[in-house]
């Protein structure tokens, strides 16, 4: 039965790298920039998701998945912030998303009124790590309530993230948490990751975010 099981998933992971490969051939002929964004659970995720529509919603054409467990909670805050639809995604108990799921959200996409796709996925840092879903980037979201040792606990979303959030700096006063040490940690796994330090709620470091994002529209930019 262990080796039945190992060939499943092999499977499934097989088909689901095809079904990512056409995901990341549809996007890049519609010249969208997707990114996947994975955190674990009250990172403040979908908090940076909302003042990045405030911000960002009237200047670029932003499409919005998310994917949540159970509810579409998420889907419906970030609904507040944009005239576009938001597409939700319940796994119904999977801990991740897969290209399956992305591949019918883009069915009720307008991808020619797109240039920037957020997949936010679901609040877990260990499931996601391994599924790809077709996105230009991985982005790791993470905050510093979460020890600085983050980095470490959940090696592999690091390794495979381009860009690392850490997230409700305003909170620094209140915590013994030193970001200089959970950034090296990071780098420790990922040596290129580029950090942004931000609190949602705030607004600090924020502008230096979202001057990345417009940055990755230009046609030049290449991860």
């Amino acid at each position: 039965m262990a080796v039945r099981t190992i060939e499943i998933r092999e499977r499934v992971m097989a088909r689901n790298d095809e079904l990512a490969a056409a995901v990341r051939h549809r996007l890049a002929g519609a010249g969208v920039v997707a990114f996947n964004l994975v955190s674990s659970p009250g990172s403040g995720k979908t908090l940076l998701l909302e003042k990045t529509l405030e911000a960002l919603g009237g200047e670029l054409e932003i499409a919005v998945v998310t994917g949540d467990v159970q509810t579409q909670n998420d889907a419906d805050r970030l609904a507040r912030h944009t005239s576009r639809l938001v597409q939700a995604v319940v796994t119904g108990g999977a801990c991740h998303l897969d290209a399956r799921q992305i591949t019918e959200a883009l069915e009720h996409i307008d991808l020619d009124h797109t240039e920037l796709l957020f997949i936010e996925n679901v609040g877990n840092l260990v499931c996601p790590a391994g599924w790809d879903l077709g996105e230009s980037a991985k982005i790791v979201v993470f905050s510093v309530t979460e020890g600085e040792d983050k980095p470490l606990k959940y090696p592999g979303i690091f390794r495979r993230a381009s860009v690392a959030v850490l997230n409700k700096i305003d909170l620094l006063p209140y915590l013994e948490f030193d970001p200089e040490r959970a950034i090296a940690n990071a780098r420790q796994i990922n040596p290129g990751l580029r950090f942004f330090r931000t609190s949602a709620r705030t607004g600090q470091g924020l502008e230096e975010w979202f001057e990345f994002l417009r940055s990755q529209l230009v046609p030049a930019a290449v991860w």
